[in-house]
This record gives structure tokens, C-alpha cells and sequence, in this order.
């Protein structure tokens, strides 16, 4: 499937809640025990979900806080399944997510439920979730989830919390039956802070592994805010040319929903193929980018996706600036645009933690 990505996006994130009863370290939204007065109603949800489904959207998840906290979660699903919209789910792993309610999520339409892991381990996983017990209850979500045959992603986020625990949960995953390993590279946001922020020669090293892993197991791997794996996969495929072409991954560097993200003929990031729609409505190019273009309230999705100005800048490359604008992977890869902001406070500055350094800014002498 090829997408015109200056029309529709290939992935709709809706955080339907903000509320969670976890406290993880890196949450991008401080989520809260509460639900926000101000959330999307049923009435609002179902126009939004219309609004997918004449997009034809090909990945639509809904995210929180804790999607559970919704009580209307279940209908919710049920109504986009029947618009035909294939919708997966992030929820928390607490006392809501039971098998009984994995169960109904499933004959309610649910194509794929992402469970998040970040340790191989309760003490690693738990100190980041802040909640005892977090680890066991994720492990037995992933078996109520086999149980009635709904596909399972795991979601990790690396930071200095987990680095060094990353081939372990390697081989932990390569055990238990997942489709697809989606590692969040942190942006500090929200809960989320600098000192916890690998860096450049730390995330090359992540990739490494990453690429490692993706070439022995069943599951596929993707990344989210580190376009710039897709460049090491590219160099390690010895086909950097491509790079320069624009062209697609292999099918084992990256993959989601019968492996369109791995198809896509450019990368994917923040504003360009993917957008994310917050509790109370405001859409924006990336949960962890905090620029909001519009609000579903007020204009149609697809308007603000394809001519708000935030979102048309962010797709134009040549807009890029330090080295990722001199980059020739800059159409594949581009940087985190959200990263970019964190730490600078420019959406079109260069991606702070990638050590390479493009062709365009070596000396001639140099190449030579």
C-alpha cells in the first residue's frame, strides 16, 4: 500500500484519557487517577472515528493515560470496528485489565493490544511504572491476550532507567509469543527528564542490538521518536543509496499492520504520516511533540493534517536545519522533530542524539 502522506497519515493516535493509575517515569502526559471533565464525548469520539474511516487511516490505536479508565472503551471499539477501522489499544497494566475484560475488547473488534514492558525484570519494570506488581500483571495480560487469539505488541521506552537491560529483554520477548517490539526512544517531556536522556554514541549502540535482534527473531521491530535507526539499518544492508532515494526498509528493520510501516516508500515521524489527537480534542504531530495545530472540535482532522501550517512545515525537509537538513537521509530518516523541541525549543532543529555526520558537511579533502 503506498500513501500520499501530505493527504492521510499512515498512523491515528487518540488519547482517549489522560487518567492512569500508574506513575511512570517517563509518562509525556503526567497522567493522574482522574478522568479530564473536558474529554471527547461518546457523540464527539464516534464523529472523530467517522473521520478515520473516510480517511482510511490504516492504523488507528487509542492510548491514554489508561484507555481503561473509559467505561465507554469497549463501545468505542465496537463502533470503529464496525466503520471498519482496525483499531488496536495501549492499556495499563493495573487491576482494570483483566482477563474478562481482554476477553471483551476481543469480540468487540480489537485487532492488537500493546502491552508496554520496560525490564526483563519486576525491579526494573516496576521502578519505572511506579507501581508494585506492574511486571506480573503485564506478563499475565500477555497470556489472557493469547488466550483468546488477540495479537500482542510489547512497547519499551529506553532511557538510562532500562539501557543496560535491553539484550536481556531481548531475549525475554524472543520467548513469548509477541508480533512486533516497538521501542520508545525517551523524549523529555511530561515526567520524562534530561538526565534520563541516552546519548548519541548510547542510542547507536541501542540500534545496534536492535538491528542484531531483528535479523534472529519471529517478531518485528519499529522505533518511535529515533528515525535515524532507519539509516543504520540502511548501513548495515550496505544499500545507503537508497537513503538518498527515499525508499522503504526492509521488511525485518520495521513493520506494523502487515509491515506498511516497512513499506512506506519515506519515513515516517512527528507530523509527516503520523498524527495524534489528545484527550480533550487538540491534534498534534506527535504525542510528544506539544505544538498543536487545531482541534477535531472545531475543524475537520484531515484539514488540520493537511494544511495546518505546523504539520506542512514539519513535511517539508528542506526546512530542516543544522546537519539534518544537509542530510541525505533526511526524507527516510529527519530526525525526531520532538526531540529536537525538548531540548531546544525549534521543531526544525537537528536531531540532538544522532552522531552521524551526512556527506553533504565533510570537507572535499576529507572525502577524498
Amino acid at each position: 500500500m503506498r500513501i500520499n502522506f501530505n493527504e492521510c497519515p499512515l498512523v491515528a493516535i487518540w488519547e482517549v484519557t489522560q487518567a492512569c493509575d500508574l506513575i511512570c517515569s517517563h509518562c509525556r502526559a503526567c497522567a493522574q487517577p482522574l478522568r479530564h471533565p473536558q474529554e471527547l464525548s461518546m457523540a464527539e469520539a464516534q464523529r472523530l472515528i467517522d473521520e478515520i474511516a473516510v480517511m482510511r487511516v490504516p492504523i488507528f490505536v487509542l492510548t491514554g493515560g489508561d484507555p481503561l479508565k473509559r467505561a465507554d472503551i469497549f463501545e468505542l471499539v465496537e463502533y470503529a470496528t464496525r466503520q471498519g477501522v482496525r483499531t488496536s489499544l495501549s492499556p495499563s497494566a493495573t487491576p482494570l485489565l483483566t482477563p474478562a475484560a481482554t476477553a471483551e475488547l476481543k469480540r468487540r473488534g480489537l485487532v492488537r493490544m500493546a502491552l508496554s514492558l520496560d525490564g526483563s525484570t519486576a525491579e526494573i519494570h516496576d521502578a519505572i511504572r511506579g507501581v508494585p506488581g506492574s511486571f506480573q500483571r503485564t506478563r499475565e495480560a500477555l497470556r489472557w491476550a493469547q488466550e483468546v487469539r488477540l495479537p500482542v505488541q510489547i512497547n519499551t521506552t529506553i532511557s538510562r532507567r532500562n539501557i543496560g537491560d535491553i539484550d536481556t529483554l531481548a531475549a525475554l520477548l524472543e520467548h513469548i509469543g509477541i508480533v512486533l517490539w516497538s521501542v520508545f526512544f525517551l523524549i523529555p517531556t511530561g515526567r520524562g527528564r534530561v538526565e534520563d536522556l541516552p546519548s548519541g554514541p548510547e542510542f547507536e549502540e541501542v540500534f545496534e542490538k536492535l538491528y542484531n535482534t531483528a535479523r534472529r527473531v519471529k517478531f518485528h521491530i519499529k522505533t518511535t521518536e529515533a528515525p535515524h535507526y532507519r539509516r543504520l539499518v540502511l548501513q548495515r544492508n550496505g544499500d545507503a543509496r537508497q537513503g538518498q532515494r527515499a525508499h522503504g526498509l526492509p521488511e525485518t528493520a520495521e513493520a506494523f499492520n502487515s509491515d506498511l510501516i516497512a513499506k512506506a516508500r519515506t519515513g515516517i515521524s512527528d507530523g509527516k504520516g503520523f498524527v495524534f489527537i489528545s484527550h480533550i480534542g487538540e491534534v498534534f504531530p506527535s504525542g510528544f511533540l506539544p505544538l498543536s495545530a487545531g482541534n477535531v472540535r472545531e475543524q475537520s482532522l484531515a484539514d488540520i493534517y493537511q494544511n495546518s501550517s505546523l504539520f506542512v512545515g514539519l513535511r517539508d525537509t528542506s526546512q530542516l536545519k543544522g546537519k539534518c537538513g544537509l542530510c541525505e537521509f533526511r526524507d527516510l530518516c529527519g530526525g525526531s522533530r520532538a526531540r529536537a523541541f525538548a531540548l531546544t525549543g525549534d521543531p526544525l532543529a537537528e536531531e540532538p542524539c544522532c552522531i552521524y555526520r551526512p556527506v553533504a558537511a565533510i570537507p572535499a579533502r576529507a572525502q577524498a
